[in-house]
């Protein structure tokens, strides 16, 4: 195929995108998608600095932390600072590094009618087909980023890994959708908690729920 009908191909595939996106596909997609959460990611924790509020060396026992807590998964918790602590944020990130879409084609990628926009004079070819498709399925991907984070001393294991949304760029064409999350599951950490009582301060630790990101899908901009 040459030059002038690989644009013709292109150019057909984004009227045919943005006929879609008129007739209310953002509205169909809520429907088709599990709802975003607005509350994720999570907004940075305000410690209160004053060091009396940290747990001491005698509270860091890491056999009985771990004997409390229970369930330590080790892909997402860290007790030491990982060592592949690689991302720190999306604008650091080339598109090598970044997760590309696997697995089957999604149907509403297959259910693009590309023959409809071509016509009887130009209808494409498998191969071309298939090529379409597989750039549009790249271009809409919306990868979970993972960030090994911090939590503090306060928490138990203090290194969480988080996911969030790759967010350079539109993920739609014509642009206005964006990746936003999708699903979100829930860790258990264990987190220091000092109470004023009579007789002074008393501190424990108590197990808490902390939510990450594990799906993140091209939505419609709010």
């Amino acid at each position: 195929m040459d030059q002038s009908q690989q644009c013709l191909a292109m150019y057909l595939l984004v009227l045919s995108l943005g006929l879609l996106m008129d007739r209310g596909i953002c509205q169909h997609y809520y429907l088709l998608r599990p709802i975003p959460s607005d509350s994720l990611p999570l907004v940075e924790l305000k410690e209160d600095p004053d060091p009396v509020f940290d747990p001491k060396e005698r509270d860091l026992n890491e056999t009985e932390l771990k004997s409390f807590l229970g369930d330590f998964d080790s892909r997402y918790l860290s007790v030491l600072p990982p060592a592949e602590d690689k991302y720190t944020g999306n604008d650091e990130l080339d598109d090598s590094e970044v997760q590309k879409p696997g697995g089957v084609l999604p149907k509403e990628i297959r259910a693009v009618d590309f023959d409809a926009q071509f016509g009887k004079k130009h209808k494409p070819s498998k191969k071309l087909k298939r090529r379409l498709q597989q750039w549009l399925w790249a271009y809409s991907f919306c990868p979970v980023v993972y960030t090994w984070t911090d939590l503090g001393n306060r928490f138990w294991p203090r290194f969480v890994r988080v996911g969030s949304c790759l967010s350079k760029r539109s993920c739609s064409v014509p642009e206005g959708m964006v990746c936003k999350p999708a699903n979100s599951t829930h860790l258990t950490l264990l987190r220091w908690r000092c109470v004023q009582r009579k007789g002074g301060l008393k501190c424990a630790w108590i197990p808490v729920q902390y939510p990450i990101i594990t799906d993140c899908k091209c939505s419609c901009s709010s």
